[in-house]
């Protein structure tokens, strides 16, 4: 019923669902991608949702990455007419339109706002995936000290000046020099 509502109130004619397999790219550029849920119980009724989704819906299993990469692959390749569904807002990096079925906001992203998000993150790092921001820290919430670092980077018009502008708050924020290597390995986990 949850996927039959979702249809509904995006307008879909047709559906694909996602569920992320074992492999994952990430783990092989940094071990500690995820590391916070390691101990963390698995939900008890997971497997027999997977199969459900994959016998009653067509659910595909990635192999090599996860779910959402599969989402943003799907959206970014398509014809302008797909929506992603998700609440992970990690996926507001993709351009297109998005709908967040825990909250009912829908909402299109531009290219322009989807490569502000990648860059916010990197600047803040992620706790839900255990990646450090430029600073070595991860944090959930713009703290106070941080919001002229976030203005300024919202307020750049291309790509370009915002890789820039991170890049130079990686370098300066470096203690072993190594900047460039936590930058890389940042944005590809992100």
């Amino acid at each position: 019923s949850l996927i039959e509502r979702i249809m509904y109130e995006t307008g879909a004619s047709s559906q694909e669902s996602w569920l992320t397999g074992s492999n994952n790219f990430r783990y092989d550029i940094n071990p500690q991608y995820k590391a916070d849920r390691k101990d963390k119980p698995r939900p008890r009724w997971l497997q027999d949702v997977r199969e459900h989704l994959v016998v009653g819906w067509g659910a595909r299993v990635s192999d090599g990455n996860e779910a959402d990469d599969e989402m943003g692959i799907s959206q970014s390749q398509g014809d302008g007419n797909t929506v992603i569904v998700t609440n992970d807002k990690d996926l507001l990096m993709i351009p297109g339109e998005h709908f967040n079925p825990v909250t009912g906001v829908h909402q299109i992203v531009s290219p322009h706002q989807g490569m502000q998000h990648f860059y916010f993150q990197m600047i803040m790092g992620d706790t839900s995936d255990n990646i450090f921001g430029f600073d070595g820290k991860k944090r959930s919430k713009v703290p106070k000290f941080l919001e002229p670092t976030i203005s300024m980077l919202m307020m750049l018009p291309t790509e370009y000046d915002m890789w820039s502008y991170v890049c130079e708050l990686y370098d300066q924020h470096s203690s072993d020099g190594d900047w460039c290597h936590t930058f890389y390995m940042n944005a590809q986990c992100l």
